[in-house]
Formats: structure tokens, C-alpha cells, sequence
């Protein structure tokens, strides 16, 4: 549905534009359009996009809505020049004391810490806030880093309630036979 240029601006982190006849459109919680740079659900509208999601029983789940467009279940940010760049999926969305939380922000805050190889981040439920981040990590050759200095490390980048309330480390995160993280 997108992609970088082959010759012009490529940008790292985007997925790149539209491909010509492909219609998006990028909606908030509230189901309106969001404007540029603000993150939102994308949805596709194209002789190319399927009706649904393919199931293991051979049936399709629909995923259209009543203008035939698509719901990917990503959230995305397109830039003032259309470039778009995937944030995370839907389904993977922390709400904490009414905030987002985007997995894959956290994520990257987690593997820049020294001493974390991997990570993956998901919503845990939480008597206060709803729900509170939880990480799994693998630790890198060094082992385990102290939680104190993993912390620390996160309070430069993450603002307090993306932080994980709790870090486990595992020596493997669980994947699917694509080799996908399994978040479940």
C-alpha cells in the first residue's frame, strides 16, 4: 500500500507514501480524521486491499467499514509530505490512567539500555490505572543489568507513566513460526 521511493527521499523509519491509487485515511478513537503528525488507525481503500483477514478455518473476518475502506488495525503518523511511518498495532495499545502507551516506543527505550538485548512490552491490568506496563527482556551477554541502573536509563527517555512498572527476563521471547514475537 506504501513505500519509499526508488529514486528521491527515502526516510528511515517510514514505510513511505501511498502507492498511486491507493485512498488512506487516518482516524482517531473518536472515528474523525486525524491531521498530520498526530498518530491514528489506518484504513485502506484499493482494488489491491482485501475484504478481510484470512482465518485458520478458511473463512475471511471482514474488515471493511461501510466505505469500503480497510482497517489495517495499524496506528500510524503521516507527515506533512504523506511519508508514513507505523507506530504500532491497535491491538497492542497500553491505555494507562487514560494515556497511550505505544509498545514499540518502550521497546526502544528498553534495547537501547545497555545490558538488554531484547524486549517486548505489553499492558497488564492495573487497580488504578487500568492497566501498567509490563516488559519481558532478554538479557544481552553481559547478564541481567541492575534494575536500579535499567531504570535510570529509562528515566531519560520514557516519561514516568511509560515506563514498565515491572521487568522479567526470560531466555527467549516466545515467536510464532515467522518468527514474530508472541505478546499473548
Amino acid at each position: 500500500i506504501a513505500s519509499n521511493p526508488l529514486d528521491g527521499e527515502r526516510r528511515r523509519g517510514s514505510v513511505g507514501r501511498a502507492y498511486d491509487g491507493v485512498e488512506l485515511k487516518i482516524l482517531g478513537p473518536d472515528g474523525a480524521p486525524v491531521p498530520d503528525g498526530e498518530v491514528g488507525q489506518l484504513y485502506v481503500r484499493s482494488p489491491y486491499v482485501n475484504a478481510g483477514y484470512w482465518q485458520a478455518d478458511g473463512t475471511i473476518r471482514p474488515n471493511v467499514d461501510a466505505e469500503g475502506y480497510f482497517d489495517t488495525e495499524d496506528l500510524v503518523v503521516r507527515d506533512a509530505q504523506g511519508y508514513l511511518s507505523i507506530v504500532g498495532r491497535a491491538k497492542d495499545l497500553i491505555i494507562s490512567g487514560g494515556l497511550n502507551i505505544y509498545p514499540r516506543e518502550v521497546e526502544n527505550a528498553l534495547e537501547a539500555v545497555a545490558g538488554i538485548a531484547e524486549a517486548a512490552v505489553v499492558g497488564v491490568p492495573h487497580p488504578d490505572y487500568g492497566e501498567a506496563v509490563l516488559a519481558v527482556a532478554v538479557a544481552g551477554p553481559g547478564g541481567v543489568p541492575e534494575a536500579d541502573a535499567v531504570q535510570a536509563a529509562l528515566a531519560e527517555s520514557l516519561t514516568g507513566y511509560k515506563r514498565p512498572k515491572r521487568i522479567e527476563f526470560v531466555d527467549a521471547l516466545p515467536r510464532n513460526e515467522m518468527g514474530k514475537v508472541l505478546k499473548r
